[in-house]
């Protein structure tokens, strides 16, 4: 099949590498798609990736049997509702679907008319009714944007000066105001195509941008895959009682949901609670994530898009563990350095490693820093502890004076293991 990928970041870098190990792949077209994806599509296209009209006009031009989404935004903003009024198949939810993560109060709403676990809440508009709502609440405390806000729209308060604040500088407009949950987060990712689901894999990310989980948070500087606090009771337990839930109650509310649902939760004392959804694959999870997925990734893709999940095989996971460690540019999550000088991935895959692409751009003949997170160095181990020391053992090779990373990822669970 004709595939386009609809994205240019380390997350698409990661599932256009694995879509171009499949056999049902026979073209595969990256939109607008970075220098790292040059390696594995056989063509880059530029679009507007938050214009479905555009996205539905380069599909016909390239004859693509399958639209794959790896942002958000277009899924937001009707991206697979213009392709499926145009005979397109499309890996991503529809706009209405989308709003699980379009709308944090959205979501918990139909948490809690389905009866999933999450954290008690209230949905307020205004600064006035947040700073008066606030009263309900204990100390820590949750403010939540309601919108996108690329993975950083939270702030977990630690005394109620710090929640005003919080509230005051969001200003007046959607928020969630959220009981804070007790436990450790692990993130679990979902195959759904209606009702019908399938587990894929569990993942840990590094919000903070600071070792130690300090500092302001970032959209992601590492992960690992599998996530072992996450077991497989627990995870059957949240495939049931949070992802299974959500997908019958989207189909109640005329909303099903096809793609893949990716639930951040809480492991509590009482249970998986889930703390939000993304409807894509997470950034760094996702580069953990499709080293270990074996099979034809490209006709699993397909058979969500087309509500045949049914009918796909078994999914199958690499035994391995995988880690992923973010190289961002000096000054993110702030203001990022650009424009800076990188080499050395050649050097850095020498020994298996895998150096997917987020923030990088073309200058001449260079490979330079477009800022934010910039590099995704991904390795696997037949252990934790294996993979963290191919990773970071490559990361060491990569030359970029403008960019840093933490030392210290998957550091929780390597504590556990001692």
């Amino acid at each position: 099949m004709k595939i386009l990928l609809i994205g240019s970041g380390g997350r698409e870098d990661a599932l256009c590498w694995r879509l171009s190990q499949s056999p049902a792949c026979e073209k595969l077209v990256a939109a607008p798609g970075n220098p790292g994806m040059e390696r594995w599509a056989d063509e880059l296209k530029a679009v507007k990736v938050e214009d479905p009209e555009a996205i539905v006009a380069l599909a016909r031009e390239v004859e693509a049997d399958l639209v794959v989404i790896g942002p958000e935004a277009p899924l937001v903003a009707g991206a697979a509702d213009a392709l499926a009024e145009a005979g397109i198949a499309c890996f991503g939810p529809s706009a209405k679907a989308a709003q699980l993560e379009g709308s944090k109060g959205f979501t918990k709403d139909l948490c809690k008319h389905a009866g999933i676990p999450t954290a008690d809440y209230v949905r307020v508009e205004t600064v006035d009714a947040a700073l008066e709502a606030l009263g309900g609440f204990g100390i820590p405390v949750v403010i939540k944007a309601d919108g996108l806000a690329a993975g950083k729209g939270v702030t977990v308060a630690q005394s109620r000066e710090e929640a005003e604040a919080a509230i005051r500088a969001a200003g007046d407009g959607p928020m969630v105001i959220e009981e804070f949950l007790e436990g450790e987060e692990a993130s679990l990712f979902a195959l759904v195509d209606g009702r019908q689901v399938r587990f894929l894999a569990s993942a840990q990310d590094h919000k903070r941008v600071g070792e130690g989980d300090t500092g302001p948070n970032t959209g992601g500087m590492g992960a690992y895959s599998p996530a072992p606090v996450l077991d497989d009771t627990l995870a059957a337990r949240a495939m049931m009682d949070i992802v299974q839930r959500t997908a019958d109650a989207m189909v109640e509310e005329g909303m099903p949901f096809r793609g893949v649902l990716y639930a951040g939760l809480m492991l509590t004392e009482t249970g998986p609670k889930l703390i939000e959804y993304n409807v894509r694959f997470g950034d760094p999870e996702c580069e953990a994530i499709m080293p270990r997925i074996t099979g034809d990734f490209a006709e699993m893709l397909h058979c969500v898009a087309t509500g045949k999940l049914a009918e796909m095989d078994e999914i199958i996971l690499e035994s391995a563990h995988v880690m992923t460690v973010i190289i961002a540019a000096k000054g993110y999550p702030g203001t990022p350095a650009k424009g800076g000088a990188i080499s050395g991935i050649d050097e850095a895959e020498e020994d298996g490693a895998i150096v997917f692409q987020a923030g990088t751009a073309r200058d001449g003949g260079k490979l330079v820093s477009s800022g934010g997170r910039v590099l995704a160095v991904t390795a696997a181990g037949d252990t934790l502890a294996s993979a963290r020391d191919a990773a970071y053992a490559a990361a060491e090779k990569i030359r970029f004076a403008d960019g840093f990373y933490r030392g210290d990822i998957g550091w929780r669970e390597l504590e556990r293991k001692g």
